[in-house]
């Protein structure tokens, strides 16, 4: 399979012009993805229902918004600081036994959290370890998890495969939230008993992510020291400007406006007064919107269009955010959260589908580390975003971020047609003249 060098953003297009659309469940059909997927299924399983639980107990342990933005504080920092060298550990290593050590310490940072709070012990200060741990976790996970499923499907059924990984992620977020809330309303079950499903789940995970083959690194593959291939794969991002565009955009959008699902607990405890059923329904309805998305684009994830509705979804996300501030109801509310889950997830899959889709598979890990950099600075931002609602209100808060999330995807929009139109001047000027008539 050749491999492109230099980024591409019409190679797509042309490529696929006058084909049929691939089907929405294509890559699939390749068995040892489908592994893969089955393994991230369980794991956005433990994931979404610990979402839910963490953000209700964090607001329940300190009855503040900047509470809430402590935990995400927490999780963000490894992130930031760890993301990096999980891409080149996915790019060098056996990316089974990185899934696997992944997936090992979220089901024990998951298994501590649920028996501190059976014994009664549980404390503010454990729920930031536990994020921190996490977010080591996840530095690791995401980069090798994407370099997988590119080394496992080919370029060709590169987008659909990654498309289908957000679906799975969405199907989750569907119900699982929404029992989550249900479960921590009920005595016998409670926040405990949520910890506890999540760390099973995650252990079901591991045990499917055993059964892949090692994904390990190409034989021929020059040895380099961890920092020569960290610093190469910075190199290869800034020498592409699309891949580059990509993504600052994703990184000012997703820390800008993404931290909104960190204030759900208190929309809903404080301005719609629903309880944990409310915050669960609230993410239920989101999880729907998402879903809904993932199968619109599925089949479109690849060519011109891609580019075209991964622009249009970043706008309406922005828009959707700022237009929650100013929900008179809970109904309405919902609504706007649909339109908010399902455009965050389209702009967030087509941004990884054109990420890696430009750029050669031997970076891949380091791409998508750079990539993840973005989450990091959301779970970094929600402390002071938080600090900001306790001033000056949720929904002041909530205008300001969209308006910054929809004026990074015009920059965005514009920056892009420039670079296309250099990439078309100097494409014209490498064109032999054609030669005099005689």
């Amino acid at each position: 399979m050749s491999r492109r060098t230099q980024a591409d953003p019409e190679h797509d297009a042309e490529g696929h012009a006058g084909e049929p659309r691939p089907g929405t469940f294509v890559a699939l059909k390749d068995p040892v993805y489908r592994m893969l997927w089955i393994g991230g299924l369980l794991g956005f399983l433990a994931v979404q229902m610990q979402f839910v639980a963490r953000g209700w107990l964090a607001y329940d342990l300190t009855g503040s918004n900047k509470g809430l933005g402590a935990v995400y504080l927490g999780f963000g920092v490894p992130m930031l600081l760890l993301t990096p060298w999980g891409g080149v550990a996915a790019d060098r290593l056996s990316k089974r036994k990185v899934l696997m050590g992944c997936q090992a310490l979220l089901a024990t940072s998951s298994g501590l959290i649920a028996v501190a709070i059976a014994l009664d012990l549980i404390e503010y200060w454990m729920l930031i370890a536990s994020a921190v741990a996490q977010g080591a976790g996840f530095s690791f996970l995401g980069p090798a998890r994407m370099a997988f499923t590119g080394e496992l499907v080919g370029r060709d059924r590169l987008a659909n495969a990654i498309v289908l990984q957000q679906m799975s992620m969405n199907g989750t977020r569907i119900f699982a939230p929404s029992v989550a809330g249900a479960l921590i309303g009920m005595a016998f079950f409670g926040v405990a008993g949520v910890y506890f499903a999540t760390t099973a789940f995650m252990l079901c995970a591991l045990a499917v992510t055993v059964q892949l083959p090692p994904g390990s690194p190409r034989a021929d593959r020059p040895v380099q020291s961890p920092v020569a291939e960290l610093k190469a794969g910075v190199s290869y991002v800034f020498r592409r400007p699309l891949l580059r565009l990509l993504i600052l955009t994703s990184f000012v959008v997703v820390m800008c406006v993404f931290p909104y699902v960190a204030f759900l607990p208190a929309l809903a405890a404080e301005v719609y007064e629903t309880g944990p059923s409310g915050y669960g329904l609230m993410n239920g309805v989101s999880a729907v919107g998402a879903l809904c998305a993932t199968f619109f684009i599925a089949s479109r994830a690849d060519g011109e269009r891609a580019w075209r509705i991964q622009a249009i979804a970043g706008g309406v996300f922005a828009v959707a955010v700022a237009v929650l501030g100013f929900a008179p109801n809970l109904p309405v509310a919902l609504f706007v959260i649909l339109t908010a889950g399902g455009a965050s997830s389209a702009f967030q899959a087509l941004n990884n589908t054109l990420v890696l889709g430009n750029s050669d598979s031997e970076y891949h890990g380091r791409v998508q580390s750079l990539m993840m950099l973005s989450f990091s600075a959301f779970g970094m931002a929600a402390l002071p975003i938080g600090i900001i609602a306790d001033a000056v209100g949720l929904r002041s808060t909530m205008l300001g971020m969209g308006i910054i999330g929809l004026t990074a995807i015009g920059l965005y929009t514009l920056s892009r047609g420039r670079i296309r139109r250099q990439d078309a001047a100097v494409t014209g000027a490498a064109q032999p003249e054609p030669a005099p008539a005689t």
